[in-house]
């Protein structure tokens, strides 16, 4: 059984259709990308590498021929965080995440796993404290490993850190969630195990069209890279992998 679990926040945690992905479509519209959707940024999340909501949105721009080519990392990264944020009297995007878990399976895997417990995010700190804060989840983890640590996922340094953190070294007995190739590929190569969870949207889309929960091109793709296991969004089976 395992002891110890990581947990990636967007798509794990955090449902945000409407805040990250929809700002990265925002700021790729803004710069004359139109052509981006959330399908394209679905595709380019399942091909890996692209953990960087800014970079991200950069890439996205340049990939369309109407994008403006010349703009800049600081220009988009500027852009992104005034749709994420909310500026003046506009609330931002921000304010229409939720939680996906219950507070029940949350509770129920700190029981279980006590305080070896931890965030490994590409968001910056700032966004991962306010939104376990904001959603009483702080009490919950100890430590979080960020953006301003060190390289992103896939690299496995936010694992090792997350690990050297709390004061324990990466095995067998560590589960690392997430919802893209890059979690997995990160949890793989640090000598975690890795297991995915499909999102919100993409498990509703799927129940549209009759398919599995995990049959989308991220739960594929993260099949593809190691995952043992696709759960649905919430993760409730995920408290049957640690001990009581």
């Amino acid at each position: 059984m395992a002891t110890t679990l990581l947990l990636d926040m967007d798509g794990v945690l955090a449902e945000v259709s409407q805040s990250y992905r929809a700002a990265i479509i925002a700021t790729c519209h803004e710069y004359g990308a139109k052509s981006i959707t959330s399908d394209t940024v679905a595709e380019w999340k399942a091909r890996g590498g692209a953990n960087n909501d800014w970079k991200l949105s950069l890439d996205l721009i340049k990939s369309d021929p109407n994008g403006q080519q010349d703009v800049t990392l600081d220009q988009v990264t500027e852009t992104f965080e005034k749709f994420y944020q909310g500026q003046g009297d506009t609330p931002g995007l921000c304010e229409l995440e939720t939680l996906i878990p219950s507070m029940s399976t949350m509770e129920e895997l700190h029981k279980r796993c006590g305080t070896k417990m931890a965030i490994v995010t590409g968001r910056p700190r700032s966004d991962c404290d306010k939104f376990l804060k904001l959603h009483k989840l702080d009490h919950l983890f100890p430590v979080s490993a960020c953006m301003e640590d060190g390289p992103p996922k896939p690299d496995p340094f936010p694992i090792r850190r997350a690990c050297e953190l709390l004061g324990v070294e990466p095995s067998d007995k560590f589960i690392m969630v997430g919802d893209t190739p890059d979690d997995i590929r990160a949890a793989v190569s640090a000598g975690c195990r890795g297991v995915g969870v499909s999102t919100p949207e993409a498990a509703a889309d799927a129940a549209k069209e009759g398919k599995p929960h995990d049959s989308s091109k991220l739960c594929v793709a993260m099949k593809e890279c190691g995952a043992e296991i696709i759960l649905e969004p919430g993760f409730e089976k995920l408290v049957d992998l640690f001990a009581t």
